[in-house]
């Protein structure tokens, strides 16, 4: 029998949700209302069954194929593209009241003078304002949840928020190694943000509305109106 896959459909929906993003990007940094992206991504704790050798001369370091399981965690990345800043919160769970937990960090101790974050996020059940309300006392997630503008990325278009790309970069710099508890994630997960940020690092984004407008415009549904 021959195999069908089943490929996702997007049209209208998924444009109004593009739409809004590259609009949002696009817009001049404005420190009232910042724009910060937010996602995160689960960790596996691996140990070393039989200790690493190091590097010595002629031989390069070496590691055992065995390894010992210390369960997971979850990895909080917050960034603003236009500052060149990012801050990891690593947490036990990956919960409503996590991700709740973070937003009143980024609100009180990172944006406490701004009249509003804009906040780029998923789809992912736990990325709702509900998250508030059921962590929080009602005056308080009324208070938070005010000061959030909220953009969802399209159904299957996550890549369309920054932090997956800046997500890529911890993976590769800083997380490709064994890592056994979750003391010695936050160590170096705080160093690799520390220099990240000492660099102001930034993402070098390049696709603009007219981009997709002529790349994706299949996806349009007046495609003969389509502004250049």
């Amino acid at each position: 029998m021959k195999e069908e896959w089943c490929i996702p459909k997007v049209g209208a929906e998924f444009v109004w949700r593009m739409e809004d993003l590259l609009d949002l990007y696009m817009q001049p940094y404005d420190p009232a209302f910042p724009v910060v992206c937010i996602d995160e991504r689960p960790c596996q704790l691996i140990g070393h069954l039989q200790p690493p050798q190091p590097v010595q001369s002629g031989r390069l370091a070496r590691e055992d194929t065995e390894f010992s399981r210390h369960g997971a965690c979850s990895t909080f990345l917050m960034f603003e593209p236009q500052a060149g800043w990012r801050h990891a919160l690593v947490k036990a769970t990956r919960t409503k009241r996590d991700f709740a937990d973070c937003l009143k960090y980024l609100l009180d101790e990172k944006y406490p003078s701004a009249s509003k974050v804009r906040l780029v996020l998923d789809n992912l059940n736990t990325h709702t304002p509900a998250a508030l309300y059921e962590t929080f006392p009602f005056p308080e997630a009324l208070r938070l949840a005010k000061r959030i503008e909220w953009h969802y990325t399209p159904l299957h278009g996550s890549w369309l928020n920054m932090v997956e790309i800046e997500l890529s970069v911890l993976v590769n710099q800083c997380l490709k190694r064994r890592i056994s508890n979750i003391e010695q994630l936050r160590q170096e997960i705080a160093a690799w943000e520390h220099a990240r940020n000492a660099q102001k690092a930034m993402v070098q984004w390049r696709f603009t509305p007219p981009d997709a407008r002529i790349k994706l415009k299949h996806l349009y549904p007046s495609r003969e109106e389509i502004p250049s």
